[in-house]
């Protein structure tokens, strides 16, 4: 099977420092364009997700595991505008992946996290009808909140996407992702960033060279699964 005829992106992640973060960032700037998306002078933008697992964690520990073909749902908005809220379906196999999502409004994601599932008009939406029944038939829950800013570039060649992750935190006790005052903590420590590369067959070679001249670690953990174990020592700690 041919995954990057199915939608598939490579996606690869590392860890680095701010100090490392900025100098990567400023020789990006030379030949990149900052992502459309964001409003702000410095081009960074607020992401906040809900991720949802069965009640066995499932999704959580396939990643602890290392499994190699995975997947998990997720709602997520933007700097707080509820003009436009997903439901999204992220695919994992490897390095690869894919993002399916459905725009779904304010009152449905309500009505989702209430479980009132019946009252939801689906409208040829196939994720947020996956989505669904999932959460029907393998009881899918509200797992954790994953919030961070963003500031992404672009690249025309193999529609590179460099993102830079900072001041990630993870939600506590409720999962209203509406709430500005929503209680979090932090996840990583105050000078550290995640950067991912995502493109579609071949990094470019102006791009991995500039990437390789900063030094960093890669990784394997995704902020859902750092997020969700910070979470649980932090239960374990101070409950």
């Amino acid at each position: 099977m041919n995954y990057l005829l199915n939608n598939y992106r490579y996606e690869i992640k590392f860890l680095l420092s701010s100090n490392m973060a900025k100098l990567l960032k400023y020789k990006l700037n030379l030949i990149m364009k900052k992502d459309y998306h964001s409003k702000s002078k410095d081009g960074k933008y607020y992401i906040r997700s809900l991720y949802f697992d069965d009640i066995y964690d499932t999704a959580y520990h396939e990643k602890l595991d290392g499994l190699n073909i995975r997947e998990k749902y997720r709602i997520r908005y933007y700097d707080f505008d509820e003009s436009y809220i997903s439901i999204e379906l992220k695919g994992k196999k490897g390095d690869l992946s894919y993002k399916k999502q459905n725009k779904i409004t304010k009152e449905e994601y309500f009505l989702i996290i209430n479980k009132n599932y019946d009252k939801i008009n689906i409208n040829n939406r196939k994720i947020l009808e996956e989505f669904i029944d999932k959460c029907k038939y393998k009881n899918l829950v509200p797992s954790v909140i994953v919030d961070y800013e963003r500031l992404a570039y672009t690249y025309q060649f193999e529609d590179v996407r460099i993102t830079f992750d900072e001041n990630i935190k993870s939600g506590l006790y409720n999962y209203n992702i509406f709430n500005k005052h929503l209680e979090v903590f932090d996840v990583l420590e105050p000078n550290q960033v995640i950067l991912e590369v995502k493109f579609n067959n071949k990094l470019p070679n102006i791009l991995n060279d500039i990437i390789r001249t900063v030094p960093m670690v890669r990784i394997a953990m995704s902020k859902f699964a750092l997020c969700k174990e910070k979470k649980e020592v932090y239960y374990d700690n101070y409950s």
